[in-house]
């Protein structure tokens, strides 16, 4: 079982995207993500994600949102549980990330994005209700989801 975290850092109305080029066996390769990783022994959701986004990004947030959970029963072998947040809230600069090439993307240009497909069913619910999204992929194809909102 893998445990993790996925923060979508937003500022005037745009959010910024990893785009996941810089490592050639990554599972997300070639991908758009928000910033995240996995959970470290002993640390919560909100620990993870604001190492994860300072080690990705350069930016120390404040104040993450949670917004829900994604489960990815037997993704690539494994069940994932995600820990979903948005921030808002941030200091520091932009650095070059070890995982990819950072961008701000407009937000209603988010979903035009090289995404999961699982992704464009949350992205949508992050500014709405608690929600728990499950999805169930074969290799990279979305099969089956099921989504319940707060």
């Amino acid at each position: 079982m893998k445990l993790g975290t996925l923060c979508y850092v937003k500022e005037n109305g745009k959010t910024l995207m990893l785009h996941r080029v810089k490592k050639e066996n990554d599972v997300h390769y070639g991908k758009w993500n928000g910033l995240g990783g996995k959970i470290e022994q002993g640390e919560s959701p909100e620990v993870c994600v604001q190492r994860e986004v300072l080690e990705e990004s350069g930016l120390t947030i404040t104040n993450p949102h949670f917004c829900g959970v994604m489960t990815l029963p037997d993704f690539h072998g494994e069940d994932w549980y995600i820990f979903i947040f948005t921030a808002r809230e941030f200091t520091g600069e932009l650095i070059d990330s070890p995982e990819g090439e950072l961008s701000w993307i407009a937000d209603e240009e988010l979903l035009d994005l090289e995404l999961w497909s699982s992704d464009t069913h949350f992205i949508p619910l992050l500014e709405k209700k608690l929600f728990s999204a499950t999805f169930w992929y074969e290799g990279n194809e979305l099969k089956k989801r099921d989504i319940v909102e707060y």
